[in-house]
């Protein structure tokens, strides 16, 4: 792209985040990999608690148990369990901390699946951007 007149620089150079290691954006493989560890804690939970079977309602329930576990975990602590395991956590850019209602705005949209898929040139998804968040490197 410098070829091209436009410097872009880093990802999250924007945001004030270094460029690599630890307070960094977090790369999309780690971030998937968390994303799978949580919604696999979620299908266990709903699968052998509540619907003792697979099927449309265990998804459904699934669904229902990942926005709760969001809310609660990254709305105190800053990480889900999957994100704790993969080394990430989220938080309030220019801050460093994250609001739990900042945290329930990231959740819901990331419930709804489409804001999680549209990024910008950082690597957040919409719904980081509309909720002022940000995923970094612990």
């Amino acid at each position: 792209m410098e070829a091209a007149g436009a410097d872009l620089g880093y990802r999250g150079e924007q945001l004030g985040l270094p460029e690599s290691g630890p307070g960094s954006i977090a790369r999309p493989g780690r971030r998937l990999g968390a994303l799978a560890v949580d919604w696999s804690l979620c299908v266990l939970i709903a699968y052998g608690l509540i619907t003792d079977g697979y099927g449309q309602a265990t998804g459904n329930w699934a669904l229902l148990i990942f926005l709760v576990l969001s809310i609660l975990t990254v709305g105190t602590l800053g990480f889900t369990p999957g994100k704790r395991l993969f080394g990430l956590r989220v938080v309030q850019v220019g801050t460093g901390q994250v609001h739990p209602g900042r945290a329930l705005l990231r959740s819901v949209l990331l419930c709804l699946a489409v804001p999680a898929l549209i990024w910008d040139r950082d690597g957040r998804g919409l719904h980081d951007r509309l909720a002022g968040t940000v995923e970094i490197r612990l």
